[in-house]
């Protein structure tokens, strides 16, 4: 039998997502390469990475990070995870790491970022990528995975089958990693879209976790409502997201843990910037361009704005 190759693989930010399919990818052999900042791409390389999963359970890699993309030449596999404000600064470094057989794949929120790197290396080498998974960074060199699938959902942008996804899928099951190659990428991309503009929107908003969200008869209307909204928008930029889609989206949030908040809640919780303009303002200002009626993205994305930067310093009482 034939021994699978092992991948050159550069994790573009070494946060929740990437230093959990990141640390997958590395326990299973392949050479990873972690881009990290500060403490924790100090504690990666001192001590390695190491995992808490609910999924994968606990263990430690020892894989090679750094702060310079530069460094690290042409690879196979680009998982490019960082937050979307940060893409400004990533963008043009994407193509030092682009080869003739590399792939590129972005885990990260909103509908255009697989658009916004193709500008800049070439569309031939980007797929359209999903992560669904809850993780985070619990300390310096250590990433926590609490809840989601721990699934990655990718295909390519055109549509169709293709042999490298087909690889690619096996490579990711290889590693531990539940993994969906689609067809039909560009709904896939609409419908983790819809579902993270309502949890990360609306526990944001409400500063609550799930559970207490959907317990709440009128908060729970809320949560609806701004699937519905998103979800029209899709289909107004000709998605074929399904008219039932909001719907069993939220009847499965109720499987989900009741103490989940989206990311930008945390973010939101802990003083950070938000990715306010990539989620409800983006579903906001399409559903406008369009003529679908946005009253609860567009209250949820106002009400946010003064915090999108970060905490607000606010006026001190004389």
């Amino acid at each position: 039998m034939e021994t699978p190759a092992k991948l050159r693989i550069a994790v573009i930010g070494a946060g929740g997502t990437g230093g959990y399919f990141g640390g997958l990818l590395a326990r299973a052999g392949h050479n990873v390469t972690f881009v990290a900042r500060g403490s924790h791409l100090d504690a990666i390389r001192s001590r390695g990475l190491t995992i808490h999963s609910r999924l994968a359970g606990e263990f430690t890699v020892r894989a090679a990070a750094t702060d310079d993309i530069r460094s690290i030449r042409p690879v196979d596999l680009v998982l490019v995870c960082v937050k979307t404000y940060g893409m400004d600064e990533v963008l043009p470094l994407l193509p030092s790491l682009v080869g003739p057989a590399t792939m590129i794949g972005s885990t990260q929120n909103g509908i255009d970022n697989a658009e916004r790197i193709a500008a800049v290396t070439g569309a031939v080498p980007v797929l359209g990528m999903v992560a669904q998974v809850s993780s985070f960074i619990e300390g310096p060199g250590v990433v926590a995975q609490a809840g989601g699938p721990g699934k990655l959902v990718f295909g390519e942008l055109a549509g169709g089958e293709s042999e490298r996804t087909a690889e690619l899928l096996r490579t990711f099951q290889r590693a531990g990693i539940a993994a969906e190659a689609r067809p039909d990428i560009r709904v896939a991309l609409w419908e983790k879209f819809i579902f993270i503009c309502g949890l990360s929107g609306v526990t944001a908003l409400t500063r609550l976790p799930l559970g207490a969200i959907l317990t709440d008869r009128e908060t729970a209307t809320l949560m609806r409502a701004t699937l519905d909204e998103v979800a029209a928008v899709a289909r107004a930029e000709g998605i074929a997201v399904t008219e039932q889609f909001s719907e069993q989206t939220f009847g499965l949030m109720s499987k989900l843990e009741p103490w989940l908040r989206g990311s930008m809640a945390q973010d939101l919780l802990d003083g950070r910037r938000l990715e306010l303009e990539t989620l409800n303002g983006t579903a906001a200002r399409l559903g406008r361009a369009k003529g679908v009626p946005v009253p609860v993205n567009w209250a949820i994305y106002a009400a946010l704005r003064p915090f999108a930067g970060g905490a607000p310093e606010l006026p001190k009482r004389v």
